[in-house]
């Protein structure tokens, strides 16, 4: 895979009743969760990752990094920003970022790695029946 430095992707959700901190158990209280926020910035990352993945290989999240910043309410439109920062064969490392209507809320690092989809799903698989003791 070859993606230039500073290609970026962004994604955007309006912030629902179901992906609050309270919500998912991240917290107390209804404000846009920090595993929702996560989870768009490597929304943002995949689908950038896409565009330049051969049929049967896709990518995995392999790190994360991210400071949650600001709180954001229910209804307010929330965005993710993934930009590439480093692409060597199947490694990708993006900044990523989580904006507000007021603002930055959330920044980070994100890593993923590119991945055969059948041979992944194989070894995922096998691990189901692996007892760790």
């Amino acid at each position: 895979m070859n993606i230039e430095k500073g290609t970026k992707h962004e994604v955007k959700k309006t912030v629902t009743a179901e992906i609050t901190a309270a919500e998912m158990g991240s917290g107390a209280l209804a404000v846009f969760a920090t595993p929702a926020m996560i989870a768009l910035m490597e929304q943002a990352a995949s689908e950038l990752c896409e565009k330049y993945t051969e049929e049967g290989i896709t990518t995995v999240g392999t790190a994360i990094n991210i400071q949650h910043l600001a709180a954001t309410a229910v209804g307010a439109e929330v965005k993710a920003v993934a930009t590439v920062t480093f692409c060597d064969g199947r490694k990708i490392t993006f900044d990523v970022e989580a904006f507000d209507n007021a603002g930055l809320i959330g920044k980070g690092t994100h890593e993923r790695f590119s991945i055969k989809s059948d041979k992944f799903m194989i070894k995922a698989e096998e691990r189901k029946n692996i007892s760790a003791e």
